[in-house]
């Protein structure tokens, strides 16, 4: 991975810490000389993480909560500024695929959650985020959507999921537009499958005993032939917070190996 020097020291607020990409991102940006928070619903999982990481002393923090409720979000944010001071670097990226099922066999339940957490999360993580860099005139914040949030395709039975990365797709580029005159960034991310467990649950609800099979179905339908590792993810996001793309907001940057639809 590419060294960004302007990087180093910066401070890094990761959401969806303990899942595939989050913990990819969360090493790249040590390796940058950043500090990091961490920030996710499953501790333990979050714990192994920052355990993972062999950081300097006193440079990451972990944050247990669910940022579909406002007070964890506040509680997250302010436990990142009592740490280290300020946020430089957002990376807003947790998210969940919900059930795989047709819309008209959808759980009301399963639809809200989803929403709540990739929609309702994604923005309060802004809303709180936003006013640090706002007052210091600068900082980069990456959310996570997806290839489905630009081009829907076949749905495949994810169409909460779908909708969401939609929602957020728009949401970024609406916060570019606002953040812009304070010198923050907002850009976002839309990867194709990730081979990640969040890929390994999909495969099995859209092919239930044949999860290899609809792996490899999946796979074979990407020009590059193969899922994005969450290292590849990792490395768009260091680039989009360091200042290498200082120029560059509210774009969508897809990592899709050449997958179109």
């Amino acid at each position: 991975m590419a060294t960004y020097e302007d990087l180093a020291g910066k401070v890094v607020l990761i959401t969806g810490a303990a899942g595939g990409i989050g913990a990819a991102t969360a090493k790249a940006f040590v390796a940058q000389g950043c500090k990091v928070a961490l920030v996710d619903v499953a501790a333990d999982a979050l714990a192994a993480v920052a355990a993972s990481l062999n950081a300097p002393q006193g440079s990451v923090i972990t944050c247990t909560a669910d940022i579909s409720k406002e007070d964890d979000v506040k509680a997250y944010v302010d436990a990142t500024v009592q740490a280290f001071g300020t946020i430089d670097v957002f990376f807003n990226n947790a998210g969940i695929e919900g059930k795989v099922a047709p819309i008209v066999d959808q759980d009301m339940a399963d639809v809200d959650k989803v929403f709540a957490i990739n929609i309702r999360g994604t923005y309060m993580g802004l809303k709180y985020v936003l006013p640090i860099m706002y007052a210091k005139g600068c900082g980069a914040v990456i959310n996570t959507s997806s290839v489905g949030g630009l081009s829907a395709g076949p749905a495949g039975g994810v169409t909460p999921y779908v909708t969401s990365k939609f929602a957020i797709a728009g949401l970024t580029r609406l916060a570019s537009s606002e953040a812009a005159a304070h010198g923050v960034r907002v850009n976002s991310v839309h990867p194709a499958p990730v081979n990640t467990q969040m890929m390994r649950r999909l495969e099995e609800g859209f092919a239930p005993g044949h999860g290899n099979e609809a792996q490899q179905g999946i796979a074979s339908g990407i020009p590059m032939g193969r899922y994005a590792e969450a290292d590849d993810i990792a490395a768009a996001v260091v680039f989009l917070a360091s200042d290498a793309a200082s120029f560059i907001t509210g774009d969508q940057l897809r990592i899709d190996g050449g997958e179109l639809n």
